[in-house]
């Protein structure tokens, strides 16, 4: 009964006011915002945790493979992140996409986001479609795999693509938290 109720819960979260966040560009975007693509995934990241790290290479991966499709963002969170750091990382990390400070925390708290990384898939209508790890690669907060054998993200990108709802809108993300959230 409770996994009904969670599950209710996570397809009726929707961010409710449109934010607009600065971007390492210089420019402000919607985070929601899926113009004519399919969904919107946003990536809470922070260059301070070493499982961000380990998956850096996956979320580049993921976000070649779709965005043709889909709209991808990674979101920074924690409010001790300043744009050179946020530039820093992305320069580093070679991300090919939008890097937004969510430095007040409001895009976070609205999606309850509270891992690094954490991945939140949005409708274009702003429903919250799949919330969670991005694959299985960490077990628990210190038992990392040698390898994924599982591919959540993908999973769910791939069934929101084929029209289908998503097999398991929810897994639990493994990582580091984000500053300043309870």
């Amino acid at each position: 009964m409770r996994s009904i109720a969670i599950l209710a819960s996570l397809l009726l979260t929707s961010i409710a006011t449109a934010l607009e966040l600065p971007a390492t560009d210089g420019k402000t975007y919607d985070p929601a915002a899926a113009g004519d693509k399919k969904a919107v995934v946003l990536f809470f990241v922070s260059p301070f945790c070493s499982t961000t790290k380990s998956f850096m290479k996956e979320i580049n991966q993921i976000t070649a493979d779709y965005s043709d499709r889909v709209v991808f963002h990674l979101i920074h969170s924690d409010p001790e992140i300043t744009l050179e750091v946020a530039l820093e990382h992305a320069i580093l990390s070679e991300v090919k996409t939008t890097v937004l400070l969510d430095k007040g925390q409001a895009l976070a708290k609205q999606l309850k986001a509270r891992i690094t990384p954490e991945a939140i898939v949005l409708s274009p209508k702003a429903e919250t479609l799949y919330q969670g790890r991005i694959n299985d690669l960490y077990l628990g907060p210190t038992k990392r795999q040698r390898a994924a054998t599982t591919q959540d993200l993908r999973d769910a990108l791939d069934a929101i693509l084929s029209g289908k709802p998503v097999p398991t809108p929810q897994h639990e993300a493994q990582g580091c938290k984000i500053s300043g959230l309870n």
